[in-house]
């Protein structure tokens, strides 16, 4: 039987560390370890009993949880779960504990905060258990941290407090920094994807990518063949990115480093409303393309990145030779919205062999079997493999289903795009 999943409750607001502790207590395989309500306590309480899990407030008193994360990406790195209210100021909070390290986002009101928590239940549960399975290696290489990103990687303060409270040994209690606490304790899901589906063979000649003979898996039944919407194949073509845990620095990864004559790129990340539009904003200040939050009847255009808005579903349509998207309101798909099953949907009906589909770091399944429907209306596809992803779900489940034409690390899918927009 599997050890629970011990959780810290870091928040400044009594009814949130009882609300979360009585919902996380109930969750079968997990064990609240305790509460605190800035990181000075929490500190204390770690040094005693280090977590798994924290979730974590960024706006407290004494010390902000954005300087108490970048302490503790530096010196022992843990899973944390980000709870942020529904605020301008608080989205920009967020990303910038996004790109601190955080594993993840639950966004709050300012009021109802107790039947808001209490209807999130299940959302919070999921969180956590994802959070225990992060590969934090992955998520700290996508971040930049050591690497000079912009605000991550430095250390608050000394750094001392947090290092002397890894108990014996110091520091090498950390002995595998930014390993998942179910691979920490051997627990770790299936094993990496088949070497052989990352070798050169994918690569084909003159920067094409190839196409596998034949699908590596049966979709399932219920997942229906795209209709024959889309044009023969041309030279307007459309990038579509989906991901979600994980995703804010993986996309950032990838996009920064492309040049502005990519095919324009849609993409869904799964992000709380209000989030959204600060993330293209920090997006667009860091990438040669231009980044936006994607608004209804937009064109899409070469060197041009649309997100989906946050709690609104995003597609794409054809009008003549221009591709737009549309931004609607809907019940969520796969528990999401935004989901990217929505959107691939949409873009393996619209421009078939046109586009190119990538499917990276996230839980669950959301966009693999529409990213299998784009492989079947003879579109490019790519799943990032397990090693670079902080949480294999979305891309197993893709490469599962025999959506994939190419699986690679996070590093390798920035290249893949210029490569196919060189093909193109």
């Amino acid at each position: 039987m599997n050890a629970p999943i011990r959780v810290l409750v870091v928040d400044d607001s009594a009814v949130v560390r009882q609300v979360v502790s009585e919902i996380l207590s109930a969750a079968p395989g997990i064990e609240v370890v305790g509460t605190a309500s800035d990181p000075l306590f929490a500190m204390a309480k770690m040094r005693r009993d280090w977590p798994d899990v924290i979730t974590l407030d960024v706006e407290m008193p004494r010390m902000d949880g954005i300087s108490f994360l970048r302490q503790l990406m530096a010196e022992r790195p843990t899973p944390v779960i980000v709870c942020s209210t529904l605020t301008s100021r608080g989205a920009e909070t967020t990303m910038q504990a996004l790109a601190a390290g955080a594993v993840s986002i639950i966004a709050k009101p300012t009021l109802g905060l107790k039947g808001f928590l209490t209807d999130s239940a299940q959302e919070l549960v999921a969180a956590v258990r994802a959070a225990a399975r992060a590969n934090l290696r992955a998520l700290r290489a996508g971040a930049g941290v050591g690497g000079g990103g912009p605000g991550v990687g430095g250390r608050a303060g000394s750094g001392a407090e947090i290092g002397s409270a890894t108990g014996p040994g110091g520091a090498g209690v950390a002995a595998a920094p930014g390993v998942g606490v179910a691979a920490a304790r051997g627990a770790a899901g299936a094993g990496p994807a088949g070497s052989g589906a990352r070798g050169g063979s994918n690569g084909a000649p003159g920067g094409a990518l190839a196409r596998p003979a034949a699908a590596t898996a049966i979709v399932p039944a219920a997942v229906a063949p795209a209709r024959a919407e889309a044009m023969a194949e041309t030279t307007d073509r459309i990038i579509a990115l989906g991901t979600s845990t994980g995703g804010t620095q993986a996309l950032e990864a990838v996009l920064r480093g492309l040049p502005r004559t990519v095919p324009g790129i849609v993409v869904v990340q799964h992000m709380p409303e209000k989030f959204t539009a600060m993330f293209a904003q920090r997006l667009d200040q860091v990438c040669a393309l231009e980044v936006l939050e994607a608004r209804d009847g937009q064109r899409v255009l070469p060197g041009r990145v649309l997100i989906a808005p946050g709690g609104r579903h995003m597609t794409v349509r054809r009008s003549g030779a221009q591709y737009l998207v549309e931004v609607r309101d809907g019940p969520p798909v796969n528990r999401h919205r935004p989901s990217v099953d929505v959107l691939f949907r949409s873009v393996a009906r619209c421009a078939g062999r046109n586009a190119l589909g990538v499917i990276m770091t996230g839980m669950g399944d959301d966009g693999a079997r529409g990213l299998r429907e784009m492989f079947d209306a003879g579109a490019q596809t790519i799943a990032q493999d397990e090693a670079s992803s902080v949480v294999f779900g979305m891309p197993k489940e893709a490469i599962r289903l025999g959506a994939a034409t190419r699986i690679l690390a996070l590093q390798a899918i920035g290249p893949a795009i210029e490569q196919y927009t060189r093909a193109s």
